[in-house]
């Protein structure tokens, strides 16, 4: 496939006019036979989205346990721009998070169709009750490494983040056992800074939906936030669909963490893409009202109801985000933080040919996943 006449992505986050040769499902140098011309029009062509946080789409979630629900899943997250995804779990009887755990892991090993599966992460159940949002604690657990394992066994190693409280007891304990393992991320918690800081001085490297189900950043009381901007090898997620975190804020927090450290994410739900009504996540009723979602119970935000892609658009046209900055945020950043940049993430020769052309106003105008327009 030969992609002529179009804004390439760069790895130096800059565009640049171009073409993009894809050979074998893959991004290739040189010139000559290519296959199918696709005249991009000037159209900004960057990598295929990555969301490394989100629960569903289309009707159904990832805690659905069934392969029929990732790959409708998938197929969704495919066709809006988003060619690999690491899905998240909700808090959930130990036993019933490792049946979850093992269909994606029989899912992926024959899966085609739509955006790969390239991770999970493991929200919960080692998380906080005072700051569980919409998580049930019923199923909430103190930490474990051996349950963690016997989840890492059941997912045959697919599990790339969990996440912890790090206030509650054992859960220091567990990230010095873990952190060679997996993705420590701060999660859930009320912690203060000082414990979050400890948490990720031995060895925590993520935090999930920053400023969401944590205490909040006050100039006497930091807590997790001030502990990310402190920890400069902590990657922290962002949820911009215009609902969970102000404008003002999501700038000030580029300043303060710098955009190699950003990881725009969904944290979208199964409502997304479907119409207003009300609809489950992880078991509790929920109220979807255009972009908003919340328990029926309290009121509580309860993930979101907007895609990864337009997350990216509101970023830019309605958070003041430089384009190029916020399509690393998405795609060079979540690939990294995977562990999976050799194969993602950008558009160089030998990585997967997935690419995602948008116009000048950021429309969707084609997906291309493994060299093939889907």
């Amino acid at each position: 496939m030969l992609i002529k006449n179009v804004k390439v992505f760069t790895e130096e986050k800059t565009f640049e006019d171009g073409e993009i040769i894809i050979r074998d499902g893959l991004i290739s140098e040189g010139e000559g036979e290519a296959g199918e011309v696709i005249d991009g029009e000037g159209c900004y062509a960057i990598p295929g989205l990555i969301d490394i946080h989100f629960h569903g789409c289309k009707g159904y979630d990832f805690c659905d346990g069934t392969k029929e629900a990732i790959r409708e899943i998938a197929k969704y997250e495919a066709s809006v721009g988003v060619t690999a995804m690491s899905p998240a779990t909700m808090t959930l009887p130990v036993e019933t998070l490792e049946e979850i755990l093992a269909t994606a892991a029989a899912y992926k090993k024959e899966a085609v169709d739509g955006a790969d599966l390239i991770g999970v992460n493991m929200e919960g159940p080692f998380i906080s009750k005072v700051k569980k949002g919409a998580q049930d604690a019923t199923y909430i657990i103190p930490c474990s490494k051996d349950i963690f394992r016997r989840f890492q066994a059941a997912a045959q190693g697919l599990i790339k983040y969990v996440g912890v409280a790090p206030e509650e007891e054992g859960a220091l304990e567990f990230v010095e056992q873990v952190k060679d393992e997996v993705n420590v991320s701060l999660a859930h918690t009320n912690a203060g800074y000082d414990d979050a800081k400890a948490a990720y001085d031995k060895g925590a490297c993520h935090a999930v939906h920053l400023y969401n189900a944590m205490p909040p950043f006050t100039h006497r009381a930091p807590g997790v936030i001030g502990a990310v901007s402190d920890s400069g090898h902590v990657m922290a997620e962002l949820i911009c669909d215009g609902v969970h975190i102000h404008p003002s804020v999501v700038r000030a927090t580029f300043k303060m963490l710098g955009a190699d450290r950003i990881i725009l994410i969904s944290d979208s739900m199964r409502a997304t893409g479907m119409p207003d009504g009300e609809y489950t996540l992880g078991g509790l009723a929920v109220d979807v009202t255009g972009n908003r979602a919340t328990l029926v119970s309290d009121g509580a935000l309860a993930g979101s109801a907007t895609n990864l892609m337009d997350c990216l658009r509101t970023v830019v046209k309605e958070m003041g985000i430089p384009l190029e900055t916020a399509v690393a945020c998405a795609t060079m950043n979540p690939a990294k933080s995977l562990g999976e940049y050799g194969k993602y993430g950008s558009i160089t020769p030998g990585k997967k040919g997935n690419v995602v052309l948008l116009d000048k106003d950021l429309n969707l105008k084609a997906v291309i996943k493994d060299g093939k327009r889907i």
